[in-house]
């Protein structure tokens, strides 16, 4: 779920980003609808350079008996300790991890790697080139996305979320080039994000694009797939 101003939210590319729904009440559709991890993102919290929605955060983690990941505007250590303390399970940090690297490290050595994960938003910029965007993915870092993930792997994270601004919002299907990329390059999950469109987008990218787990948005928020129906659809397919 992407929170702007409280509400979740959902564009394509990072732009024209509407509201859809208020995240208490998703996140509760979510758990009933069988959702395997729950990821709650501010996506405009390090923009805005405003603290984390502690209070709205602690409400749903005591509505979800799921893992429940929290991203967005953490630039501390104490924010990351805030956060578990009111109920988050693990903490997706991006900006902060950019800007200072070491940040990982020492954010896995206190809490532990199985509770970082580092999330990545990758745009290609060539044949089989990928590189790192920040800012809602108006301004190009000019890291390499496999060299970057290789080093956050290397720092401590413990899982890693390969968001394609490519694929955000097309329904298009996942990029199985960059998560098979990565997933190559690392040993950590690799969640892959950004254009599922069908079940079978799903299945692919967890099979060809060597994801570890497969997060959407879109096509739950606008009740396109039903998350009981897709794992149904996905455990049948790996009996296959």
């Amino acid at each position: 779920m992407d929170i702007d101003k409280g509400k979740v939210v959902k564009g394509q590319k990072f732009l024209n980003v509407k509201e859809v729904a208020d995240p208490f009440e998703l996140a509760k559709k979510y758990v009933k609808d069988g959702a395997d991890e729950l990821i709650f993102y501010d996506i405009t919290a390090t923009t805005e350079n405003r603290g984390l929605m502690l209070d709205l955060i602690e409400k749903i983690a005591k509505e979800v008996p799921i893992p429940f990941t929290v991203g967005g505007g953490i630039r501390t250590l104490e924010d990351i300790q805030n956060l578990l303390d009111i109920g988050a399970d693990k903490v997706s940090i991006n900006s902060i991890a950019i800007k200072d690297p070491t940040f990982i490290q020492s954010a896995a050595k206190k809490f532990g790697s199985e509770r970082i994960i580092l999330s990545m938003d990758v745009q290609k910029i060539g044949d089989s080139k990928w590189s790192i965007f920040v800012k809602g993915g108006t301004v190009d870092t000019g890291m390499d996305a496999i060299e970057w993930a290789l080093r956050g792997e290397q720092l401590g994270a413990g899982e890693l979320v390969v968001n394609s601004i490519d694929g955000d919002g097309e329904k298009d299907g996942y990029d199985l080039e960059l998560t098979r990329a990565i997933a190559d390059a690392v040993r950590i999950p690799i969640i892959a994000s950004g254009g599922a469109g069908t079940m079978e987008h799903f299945q692919t990218v967890l099979t060809k694009g060597k994801a570890s787990a497969a997060l959407a948005a879109s096509v739950f928020h606008f009740e396109e797939i039903n998350i009981a129906e897709l794992k149904s659809f996905l455990k049948k397919e790996n009996n296959k």
